[in-house]
């Protein structure tokens, strides 16, 4: 699989009996190299199980995508490549063709570095498409497994990876020429475990959602600067 930062989204569920081979078409891409975030949805919620990643920010996120492929409704689990290809999260071979062709278009340079309760963000190598994308900063852990009591799963251990604990909006490429940098706090609650914690930064156009560049790195590897 290509190195580049590709940034690939799963909507799932622990309620949904679809998800888990989709959770472990994410683990695999994840070691292949991708930067992987697991987006929990809630419809699933009432459904005889209430999953605990769940959040409507999710729920909302998808919708948006449901707006911009033209979709009929929203699904899971519904992989989602640079946000440029959707498609069934199960179908690996389409997964890692997309994440292959995503990585061979120009991106910016993301760097991350720690200040004090904060992340330092610099980008460079900006195509001037990307200007007026979002700056998005996310939260995620991975190794974190549920027994599922109840729904559709019930009776079966789920394994996730990439979950995402929070995603924020910390910033905006404007229009003018150059590099942009940035410094953005991030709030972890204290259940969250800081060795399975990653953060991401990620460039997505508003319209398009296009991600024009990314970067990860496991909390407890940021270094200061």
């Amino acid at each position: 699989m290509a190195s580049a930062q590709v940034i690939v989204e799963l909507f799932t569920s622990e309620g949904c009996s679809s998800c888990p081979p989709a959770d472990a078409v994410l683990e695999r891409l994840e070691a292949g190299g991708a930067i992987v975030l697991g987006e929990h949805v809630t419809y699933w919620d009432h459904d005889g199980w209430k999953d605990r990643f769940s959040a409507e920010a999710f729920t909302m996120r998808q919708e948006e995508y449901v707006r911009r492929f033209h979709i009929d409704s929203a699904y899971t689990p519904q992989m989602v490549v640079n946000g440029e290809a959707e498609f069934v999260g199960s179908d690996e071979g389409r997964a890692r063709r997309e994440i292959s062709k995503a990585a061979r278009e120009p991106e910016a340079k993301v760097e991350l570095s720690r200040g004090d309760g904060e992340v330092a963000i610099k980008v460079a190598q900006l195509p001037a498409a990307a200007k007026g994308a979002d700056v998005i900063l996310a939260v995620t852990e991975t190794h974190l497994d549920t027994d599922v009591r109840s729904g559709e799963n019930g009776g079966h251990k789920l394994r996730h990876t990439g979950v995402v604990r929070s995603m924020t909006t910390v910033g905006r490429i404007d229009g003018k020429a150059g590099d942009y940098s940035a410094r953005a706090r991030y709030r972890l609650d204290p259940s969250w475990k800081r060795e399975n914690l990653k953060v991401v930064v990620f460039l997505q156009d508003r319209t398009t959602k296009k991600v024009w560049g990314a970067a990860a790195t496991s909390l407890s590897s940021l270094t200061s600067r």
